[in-house]
């Protein structure tokens, strides 16, 4: 390989593509490059980031398309470039060295490093010149590089003492059973972060935290006190009808960047749109607020719209920034709006747009306006049908503006999570073509995706990458099983059996327990990592949990029970010192040890059986697993409902907590109340 060269225009990311014009010698991660670092003895230059990634552009734009500051790096360093949505693996690791040094992480990530790989100092954002109370890169440059020669006490120092706390990071020590009521005092202690008069957890910027969410969400359907639902009905309008939701074409950006929702980061993922389509489904079941049924059909419309490969699969995202008409790339360009533009779209229609959406001349950022209803509200029905065809005019003018990037590659991961929320969703609104989406991914997935009982984590243009992680095997595992709920496909349970036998077999630590991010045949990098901390995914131990909790309800194998049980034990030390970290295991707990079971003994498709199918999709618990079996089979031997059977030849539903079945149902309205989570 010539290292003289850019070499990243032989990848197929849309993020390396992205920089592969840049007069840096790029490089992607590499077993040669390292070795070329060593050969050269030149310390590494590590840079992070995806391609929806604004401050990755802003960097780029003015650091790495410098003819100047790339002569520097190329001379002092060994360049190397990753797409973190490709290879979290070595994102996770550096990261989290960023963090022991003290700073805040995220991207674009600038790690330094021996040629050995091992991190001595870095940081995030550095502009091309000294500005925001930041250094400029070439200092920055040059200083790195002048204590790497000069002062290797330092860099020995810091390397070792990094070393030594990624490891330590990484090894867990089993510590003891977590306490019953742990997802209930984490609820209350979470409540002290909420911003009751603007919702969400915390303070600027404001990202949607839907896990901790649905820790409150589960709290008050419990009946532990209407506090907690206000706080996450707050949270739900504000993210609603605030700028971070895009109100002409579905789908929430990432975060935002002010305490009210307003403005918003621009770039929309695939992880966190899943996740809200999931969360305002069970608002919507909680509530009947047709506010959230709507924004969860908008979301599945620009998802069907923008982010669907012609194969069915989904794609990762679309960036924050776009041409602005004039050449120049903006953050947010393709989102906002001048009153002019407004009046020239709408005409004599606009005054009520504006009213409505917070249009004014002098605009609510930068001199521009997102479009939001923060002031105003959800209208009335009437004045709501007028606004919805208003929207789809501008909608169609949009369209016609140079769009923001798409980030088309397919991760098995973020693939699980839409497929699962897509089915759950589906379910609950009667929306049998939402399924179908659903069930379409995750056949492509299968079909292309795995080898044998292997998965691969990425996929664009025909290459896929075999560099498949826990989230992968938790993800598909956990959408196999709620595609298997919904649609009885007895297959889907054979493909989440096989995907977690794999997963025991290649990342469970048997030494310390919990499974480990890479599996033991993939890339040796300095550390082997291990957590179960929610991040902008949920993590893949805590929804293995839920995923092991529902096989052992489902097939009775106390293998699965024992092996969930032991990943909380493995990280209760880390649940104890920051619970609310842990909100996805936490909630899956509650179905490993409180899980409502529902039985039908019932033919599917039956009228009858689908009528109580309907009832239970419509129940709105987060802490239920679902059975369907045929008149004459048979439960797994040790189930609640072992030997139960049909009501003179009916359909008939038994719902079980613990050892103890309800009587027999027959009846969707008798159903209903024995799925109350209060009466519960």
């Amino acid at each position: 390989m010539d290292f003289q060269r850019n070499n990243l225009d032989r990848e197929t990311s849309p993020y390396l593509h992205q920089h592969r014009d840049n007069p840096v010698h790029w490089q992607p991660w590499s077993a040669e490059a390292l070795a070329h670092a060593r050969a050269e003895d030149k310390p590494i230059l590590l840079s992070v980031g995806y391609a929806a990634c604004h401050w990755c552009h802003v960097m780029a734009h003015e650091s790495f398309e410098s003819e100047p500051i790339a002569d520097v790096m190329n001379e002092l360093f060994v360049n190397i470039k990753v797409d973190r949505e490709e290879r979290p693996d070595i994102d996770t690791i550096y990261q989290s060295a960023l963090q022991l040094l003290g700073q805040q992480g995220g991207w674009p990530l600038t790690m330094f490093l021996t040629p050995d790989g091992e991190p001595f100092w870095g940081g995030t954002y550095f502009p091309g010149t000294p500005k925001y109370d930041r250094p400029g890169f070439t200092d920055v440059l040059v200083a790195v590089e002048n204590t790497y020669r000069n002062g290797k006490d330092k860099i020995d120092q810091n390397r070792l003492a990094l070393q030594e706390a990624l490891t330590r990071l990484a090894t867990k020590q089993a510590g003891d059973a977590l306490p019953d009521n742990i997802a209930d005092t984490t609820a209350t202690a979470l409540m002290q972060a909420v911003d009751m008069r603007y919702g969400g957890i915390g303070q600027a910027p404001k990202f949607p935290h839907v896990p901790g969410l649905d820790l409150l969400w589960r709290a008050h359907r419990k009946g532990r006190g209407d506090s907690f639902g206000r706080a996450v009905l707050v949270s739900a309008d504000a993210m609603a009808e605030g700028g971070i939701y895009d109100h002409l074409g579905g789908g929430w950006a990432r975060y935002s960047v002010d305490q009210i929702w307003l403005a918003p980061h621009f770039e929309k993922m695939l992880y966190d749109n899943s996740q809200l389509i999931e969360h305002y489904t069970r608002l919507w079941l909680g509530t009947s607020r047709d506010l959230y049924r709507r924004r969860v059909e908008e979301t599945v419309g620009w998802l069907q719209r923008e982010m669907t490969t012609p194969e069915g699969a989904f794609c990762s995202s679309l960036d924050a920034d776009s041409d602005d008409g004039s050449g120049h790339s903006e953050e947010g360009a393709f989102y906002v709006w001048d009153e002019a533009e407004v009046d020239a779209a709408l005409g004599e229609d606009a005054a009520l747009f504006k009213e409505h959406y917070g249009v004014t001349p002098e605009g609510n950022w930068e001199g521009k306006t997102i479009v939001n209803r923060l002031a105003t509200g959800e209208p009335e029905a009437a004045t709501e049908a007028r606004l919805a065809a208003l929207r789809a005019t501008m909608l169609e003018v949009r369209a016609r503006r140079p769009r923001p990037g798409l980030d088309d590659k397919v991760l098995a991961d973020w693939n699980g999570l839409m497929i699962r929320a897509l089915t759950r969703a589906g379910a609950a609104m009667a929306r049998p073509e939402w399924i179908a989406m659903a069930h379409r991914a995750f056949d492509h997935i299968v079909a292309t995706m795995t080898e044998g009982d292997r998965l691969k984590h990425s996929a664009r243009d025909g290459r896929v990458l075999d560099v498949a992680l826990i989230d992968d095997y938790s993800h598909m595992s956990d959408a196999a099983l709620a595609l298997l709920e919904v649609t009885g496909d007895a297959s889907l349970l054979d493909h989440a059996r096989a995907w977690v036998a794999t997963a025991d077999a290649h990342y469970w630590d048997a030494k310390h327990g919990g499974y480990h991010f890479t599996a033991d045949h993939a890339e040796a990098l300095i550390v082997r990592t291990k957590t179960a901390l929610d991040n902008a995914t949920p993590s893949g131990n805590g929804i293995m949990v839920g995923v092991l909790a529902r096989l052992w309800h489902l097939t009775g194998e106390p293998a699965y029970r024992d092996r969930a049980e032991a990943i909380a034990r493995t990280f209760s030390q880390d649940i104890a010192q920051n619970p609310m970290a842990h909100a996805v295991l936490m909630l899956n707990l509650d179905l490993l040890n409180q899980a409502l079971q529902l039985v039908i003994v019932g033919e599917r498709g039956d009228e009858a059986t689908e009528a109580m199918l309907a009832e239970v999709w419509t129940s709105g618990r987060l802490d239920m697993v679902v059975t369907v079996v045929a008149p004459g089979d048979a439960l797994p031997q040790g189930h609640p409902a072992t030997g139960k059977g049909q009501v003179d030849g009916q359909a008939t539903a038994y719902v079980c907590e613990g050892p103890v079945c309800s009587l027999p149902v027959t009846d969707r309205e008798a159903l209903a109340p024995l799925l109350d989570p209060v009466a519960a």
